[in-house]
């Protein structure tokens, strides 16, 4: 493992924008790339296995568990297990690249635990829970089972914010973009 590469976290709960912030960072900052996690959910809409995530079966997962494979991993949703691969990490710092992980909340502070000062770790937050529901109801990507399972996850998730770096206001998009990226060129100068 280089123990000099660099990882930058964005974690906030589902609907915050993160997600759309690290594509936009990952546009303007060649020096980032994508860490891929892997996931025990299905595909949705126009997500591609090894670009979006690593799909893989639930058997497939606890397996590589089992071999230690994973930096960090969870239950995310029950049955639902997402990790950062090890060698995920390895392949992006073989390229002399850092790191940028758009991951869960509980997931992101395991990575800052674990590589402290060559991790920033930053959570996005929503301008109120409501609007949050709002988004995520929104995307109709979702039963209304599993929105009132994000809604509940959300709530709890935004009271880790204070265990973070830097807690990012995505009130709006363009000004959350901007200052991620001036965020993440002074921590890659460092």
């Amino acid at each position: 493992m280089n123990p000099s590469g660099k990882l930058i976290i964005f974690s906030a709960p589902s609907g915050a924008g993160k997600t759309t912030i690290v594509h936009h960072l990952l546009k303007k900052v060649p020096e980032l790339e994508f860490s891929i996690s892997a996931t025990t959910r299905n595909a949705r809409g126009e997500e591609v296995n090894g670009k979006d995530y690593y799909f893989i079966s639930k058997e497939e997962f606890l397996h590589r568990i089992a071999k230690k494979q994973f930096v960090e991993f969870e239950e995310v949703y029950n049955g639902t297990f997402y990790g950062t691969l090890r060698t995920e990490i390895e392949r992006i710092w073989e390229k002399g690249k850092t790191v940028i992980f758009d991951i869960d909340v509980e997931g992101g502070l395991h990575l800052k635990r674990k590589y402290e000062e060559q991790a920033l770790a930053i959570f996005v937050q929503p301008p109120s829970l409501e609007v949050l529901k709002e988004r995520l109801a929104g995307r109709g990507t979702d039963s209304q089972e599993k929105l009132a399972e994000r809604f509940i996850k959300a709530e709890k998730e935004l009271n880790y914010a204070p265990q973070f770096d830097i807690i990012l206001k995505n009130y709006d998009l363009e000004t959350a973009c901007k200052d991620a990226e001036d965020l993440v060129v002074n921590f890659l100068k460092n």
